[in-house]
């Protein structure tokens, strides 16, 4: 450890000197030898430290959103090339460029936060040694030897025998319950940071070797945290806790107010929002209305929350505009609704589905209706053929036509009569045939 720290020694000196002035203010008020002076220079220090590495944390998320969403085509490269291992990596490289995504912006802040980590820990030991380091001379340098924290020493680490401990003012019981309280808090923050990263925030319509790899990290990161801190000094074990709790309030913070598209933290921020919106009538703050936007411009690519979301609000007679704003539906119709109609439009009424004992009762109904029907229009036409017109005599003898064809010529009720004996028969007692017809 003594060989990495030695290799960030350039920056031994700047991280010196923002100790020193932190503890300058401390000082004067609980005292320049005390820990809460030294202790809360250095947490002063890591809240600096993460205030500048802000952008590289932003850059962090959207590099992490950008590679779960090409685990996918990842796999398939993987896949296709998995015998020819250098033109993989060509198609890698090309994905990351065409997607414009960097895999190591991931890893920008702990790699931008390593330097001032082990300059600290350059500093502490010189401290725990007794050797002057960077702005640190004898006298803060004897400040700091007095500095406890909670009975532990700044430069004490759990593994330092009883002799060391002591010639720091200090018992061996003392340094251990609190460097071992310490470690556990760290290792605790460590694995919640990750574990909410995982059930929350999460795309869980995707399932990507990612997900594997995160939740081997929620595992993994927490013992190595265990196992390393055994050998740190209480004064970095006091940075290493204050950036685990910062790095937790920070993700939450991000966690609930922009979520991973498809993730469960995304369903709880839009029901919150669209409660908002109902009771307000309108969109409040820049955020909410740039997630409103960029789900009405997603269209139908919308997931299973963002078109609840969308339905929501139709169902209390609002709609989203392309702007990120909502007005009455009934005035202006922008936003696409599930099926693609307008929002706040007419809307195709679909019929509810019957149950299949309905079906068949509406399907027994019709055939017993048509049949009536059909019955009706039989005697309806036997009767008509029955009927005598008014201006033809009983024993009338239909004509014969050329070709050999009856007729009764243009006399009324002929054409129903003929209708009468094609189609239907007729019912009751039969009327005899007139002599003449015999032959």
């Amino acid at each position: 450890m003594d060989t990495i720290a030695s290799l960030f020694s350039f920056i031994t000196t700047p991280v010196s000197w923002v100790i020193v002035q932190f503890h300058s203010v401390y000082g004067k008020i609980f005292g320049p030898d005390t820990g809460w002076a030294w202790g809360l220079s250095i947490v002063s220090l890591v809240i600096l430290i993460r205030i500048c590495l802000i952008p590289l944390f932003v850059k962090q998320i959207k590099a992490t959103r950008a590679m779960q969403t090409l685990q996918p085509e990842m796999k398939k490269i993987q896949e296709r090339y998995k015998s020819d291992k250098q033109r993989q990596s060509e198609e890698m490289m090309k994905l990351y460029k065409e997607s414009g995504t960097n895999p190591l912006s991931s890893c920008l802040p702990i790699l931008a936060q390593s330097p001032f980590f082990f300059a600290l820990y350059h500093v502490l030991n010189g401290i725990a040694t007794g050797k002057t380091i960077g702005v640190i001379d004898d006298q803060l340098l004897e400040s700091a030897r007095k500095a406890h924290i909670v009975g532990a020493p700044l430069a004490a680490k759990f593994t330092d025998n009883a002799d060391k401990v002591a010639s720091l003012g200090a018992t061996l019981t003392d340094v251990r319950v609190v460097t071992a309280v310490m470690i556990i808090l760290m290792s605790a923050s460590q694995f919640f940071t990750q574990r909410q990263l995982m059930t929350k925030n999460v795309d869980t319509t995707v399932k990507t070797p990612f997900m594997q790899q995160q939740k081997m990290l929620m595992y993994v990161f927490p013992i190595m945290f265990a196992v390393f801190g055994i050998n740190f000094p209480v004064g970095v074990l006091v940075y290493w806790l204050t950036t685990n709790v910062w790095t937790m309030g920070q993700q939450m913070f991000v966690i609930r107010r922009n979520p991973t598209p498809g993730s469960k933290a995304q369903a709880a921020f839009l029901e919150r929002l669209q409660k908002q919106i109902e009771r307000n009538k309108k969109v409040r703050g820049r955020g909410n209305t740039n997630v409103i936007k960029a789900i009405v411009a997603k269209g139908r690519d919308r997931n299973e929350f963002e078109r609840k979301f969308i339905n929501g609000l139709t169902k209390a007679g609002l709609a989203a505009q392309a702007d990120g704003t909502v007005v009455e539906s009934e005035t202006t119709v922008v936003a696409d609704a599930e099926d693609g109609t307008p929002a706040g439009g007419p809307r195709r009424q679909q019929p509810k589905r019957q149950s299949k004992a309905k079906r068949q009762s509406a399907t027994a109904q019709g055939a017993a209706t048509a049949q009536g029907a059909t019955r009706a229009d039989g005697e309806a036409g036997a009767k008509t053929s029955l009927e005598k017109a008014p201006d033809e005599p009983e024993d009338a003898a239909p004509k014969t036509t050329p070709a050999g064809s009856s007729t009764t010529g243009n006399k009324p009720g002929s054409g129903t009569r003929s209708k009468a004996k094609s189609g239907q028969q007729r019912k009751g007692q039969q009327r005899p045939k007139h002599p003449s017809s015999k032959k």
